[in-house]
Order: structure tokens, then sequence, then C-alpha cells
């Protein structure tokens, strides 16, 4: 048997043709997000009873303060709350009903992490009592395509803004799977948010992109996309990954529930970080925080 093998100094491993930009986000309070130098972990904090992930777990104000304070202290560094489940099927509830949800847990959340808090919603009305609670960040998984407010919101409060790619509503968005070319298609959706959020008010230094993974995407689709994450750096803003547990990873490794797709989400993870993602959005950080370094420190010894 012959074997063939490719030597790779460690200055030409095959990650150093995706670079990752720096980027300094400010956020409200005089702070910022330094993106670029290492891998930040965004953990998610569900609070609703129908999650996909966690199956309700975080309804409790209580309990869902206690996993972030938990999620801070295992490495995270952001917490980023949602009122509303946005699994495919799922149906929009009433902002007064969301606002129930979060504002307790951002109260609670105040006294007790000092790392940034970002609010996962796409509405207006939401999202400004979610900031008056100490919100620095909204995440926004519509793009700001749902709520015309939002950026106006986003705009004079001076909080970041992730925006995230998806077609359609979470009830009905497979119908919209249909793209001429992937990856060109939602890249040119992503800079249309960009140019709508700026059109808002919006500083273009506060804003990072999301290509949505498994939103308005079918599990190969999806795939496609995370591989071509590097083409993603043209729009120049810092890139946001969420894989955690997505229903895509089935399609590699076979039929599971959420909570026993964490393996498969640490490849999707550690694929992202050297493929060039700013920040991983995760449900396990404990877990997620040591994939995470140890991709890391593979850009570090590849000069990246």
């Amino acid at each position: 048997m012959t074997w063939s093998v490719w030597p790779l100094a460690p200055d030409h491993w095959p990650f150093d043709l995706f670079p990752r930009a720096h980027y300094s986000i400010p956020l409200p309070g005089g702070r910022t997000l330094d993106l670029g130098e290492r891998t930040l972990v965004m953990g998610i904090l569900n609070v609703t009873p129908d999650s996909f992930a966690d199956g309700g777990r975080g309804l409790d104000p209580g309990r869902a303060v206690e996993d972030a304070v938990e999620m801070a202290e295992q490495g995270a560094d952001i917490i980023d709350v949602g009122g509303e489940s946005t699994r495919p099927g799922a149906e929009p509830v009433p902002a007064d009903e969301e606002k129930t949800r979060v504002l307790p847990v951002l109260r609670g959340l105040a006294a007790r992490v000092r790392i940034p808090i970002s609010i996962d919603t796409y509405k207006a009305e939401v999202a400004r009592a979610a900031i008056a609670e100490g919100a620095v960040i909204v995440n926004d998984v519509s793009g700001l395509r749902y709520d015309p407010h939002l950026g106006q919101v986003v705009a004079t409060s001076g909080v970041g803004l992730v925006l995230m790619h998806l077609r359609g509503r979470p009830r009905d968005m497979y119908r919209e799977a249909a793209y001429t070319a992937i990856v060109e298609d939602v890249r040119r959706e992503l800079d249309s948010s960009i140019q709508t959020a700026v059109e808002a008010g919006v500083a273009l230094e506060r804003v990072l992109i999301d290509p949505g993974l498994g939103f308005a995407k079918r599990a190969g689709q999806t795939f496609e996309v995370l591989a071509a994450l590097p083409e993603f750096r043209a729009l120049g803003r810092p890139i946001v990954v969420g894989p955690s547990r997505k229903s895509f990873l089935q399609q590699a490794i076979g039929e599971r529930p959420p909570d026993r797709r964490d393996w498969g989400t640490a490849a999707a993870v550690a694929a992202s970080v050297l493929l060039g993602a700013h920040i991983v959005r995760v449900h396990a950080v404990a877990e997620m925080t040591q994939v995470v370094e140890v991709a890391d420190r593979l850009r570090r010894s590849s000069g990246q």
C-alpha cells in the first residue's frame, strides 16, 4: 500500500485562505464588542414553552436567570434571550406575551452578569422594552423584514444589530427554500438587509450578519451555506453562525432529538471557527467553549 502525504507547514494550513477581519462594535455605555482576535460564544437562553432544544426549561424566570449565570461562568461572552420560538412551524407570539416572558429575565440578569445581553426579537416594541432593561444587542431573525420600525429603535438606542437571513415566516419558511444559486442569493439578501438598516439610521459599524443556518434552507442547502462561509466576508461585516442542535445536522448524524445533537453541533462549530465566524451561537456553552478554544488555537497556529 502506498500512502501519499500532504505536508502542512504551520504557515501553509488550508484555512489560511479564510482570514478573519477585526471589528470593534460600539455598544451603549461606552462598551465595545471586540471581534476577530478570538471567536466569541453566544449562549442561547430560550424563555419559551415550546423551544425545540430544551423543551421549555427557561420559561420560569428564576430558572432562566440561573441558567444564564451558569452560562456566563462557563465562558459565554454574550447571552441571547429569546421569548418566541422560531423553530419550523412555530406560530407568532403577541408582543405583550413576549415581553411578559423576557423582561423579568432581563431585569434579573442586570445585577447578575457583566457580559453583554442580546434580545432575540424582530418586534420593535419588544426590542425597545428590552433595551430599557439593559439589552445592548438586538438579534433579528428577519433581517429587518418583519417590523418596519425595528431599525429606527436600534438606530436611536445605539445598540448592536444582528441581521439574519430568512425568507417567509417560521411556520412556512421551507416553502421559500427555492434558490437560483443559494450562496449568492443569501449574500445578496443579507446585503439588502444591511442597506435597510443603514437607511433606517443604524450605523454600519454596529451591524453583524448571520447566514441563517436552517432557516428557509433545507439540510443540503444549509451545509452548502456553511461551507461557503468565507464568501460572506465580502459584505464587510462580522459573521454570527448558529448551528446548535439544528435539524440539518441529522443529514449527517442520523435522526436524533435536539439534545442529542451536540457532537454534530461541535463539528459545525469547529468548522464555523475555521471558516471565519466571529461569533458562534450555542446551547451547550461549557462544551462548545472548549471546541472554540481548540479551533481558535489552530487558527493562531496557522498565523490567523
